[in-house]
């Protein structure tokens, strides 16, 4: 009997060191890295990552995140609501290293630049996309857009006197156009503090982490930041080509600057396929 147990034991020992092994071998093929940042409200946070980065989730829609434009490691970080709860960001690299950030709010002190750059001595290399783009024949083809006399129904937001419009979606190439057509019915001017694009989940399952990925224009047409009392203006946003996946939609917010005149628009993929292809130039 004595004999049978310390066989036993042996066997469990045996077991519990190969588990041990187990786990420190998966903890070697993805390493981590954690840290605290504080972020503001009317200031921009940049994060320089050793490597390009792969995927980015944020855990409220209280901060906002993009990655620099034309750039594949710096990441943008900064406030979509003062004094948001603390929260956090989780960022995957090319290296296959992931980098978990607890965000919290401080509007006088945010800290502006963080490199991490633990691997490499000789300075931190800054990487460009690989896209080539033509800017002025975007240009062009932006005001192409602008004239073009199609136009989308029932793409409209109303709100605060505020009318927000989707009126056009047009192709040439990898890029995309949106026309959008903002009316100022009010007697107060309206400064626009951000006016962006999101790819978000059409139902958000409790207590999960927000999944929502930002597209950066590379082109803006008409791009000012104050629509005048009782006036408009129409803008058209250069975008990467892109489609929107099953169960999703493309959200398009417009916030006001120091005001709550906030709207946002919901585009579903079906308004996709009626995209106008813009003649060759």
């Amino acid at each position: 009997m004595k004999n049978f147990k310390l066989l036993v034991m042996g066997h469990l020992l045996f077991m519990t060191i190969g588990v041990l092994a187990q786990q420190t071998s998966k903890n070697r093929l993805f390493q981590t890295e954690s840290d605290s940042l504080m972020i503001a409200y009317s200031k921009t946070t940049n994060i320089v990552f050793p490597f390009a980065i792969k995927s980015v989730d944020k855990g409220s829609t209280d901060i906002l995140v993009q990655k620099a434009k034309g750039l594949e490691n710096i990441l943008q970080v900064k406030a979509a609501q003062r004094g948001f709860f603390q929260t956090n960001l989780t960022v995957v690299t090319a290296d296959g290293k992931l980098y978990s950030f607890v965000l919290g709010y401080d509007e006088d002190f945010p800290q502006l630049n963080l490199t991490l750059n633990k691997t490499k001595p000789d300075g931190q290399e800054i990487y460009f996309s690989d896209e080539i783009i033509n800017d002025q024949d975007i240009e062009e083809y932006s005001k192409l857009a602008l004239y073009d006399k199609k136009k989308l129904r029932g793409q409209k937001e109303s709100k605060y006197d505020i009318d927000f419009r989707l009126n056009g979606i047009f192709i040439r190439d990898e890029v995309m156009y949106y026309r959008i057509k903002i009316t100022n019915n009010s007697k107060i001017n309206y400064e626009i503090d951000q006016l962006r694009f999101f790819i978000r989940d059409t139902k958000k399952i409790k207590r999960t982490a927000s999944q929502e990925i930002e597209i950066t224009p590379i082109y803006i047409l008409n791009d000012i930041d104050k629509i005048e009392a009782e006036a408009e203006n129409i803008f058209v946003f250069a975008l990467p080509k892109f489609t929107i996946p099953e169960k999703k939609y493309l959200a398009i917010q417009l916030m006001e600057k120091n005001g709550g005149r906030h709207l946002e628009k919901h585009v579903k993929n079906t308004k996709l396929v009626q995209v106008t292809v813009l003649p060759k130039l």
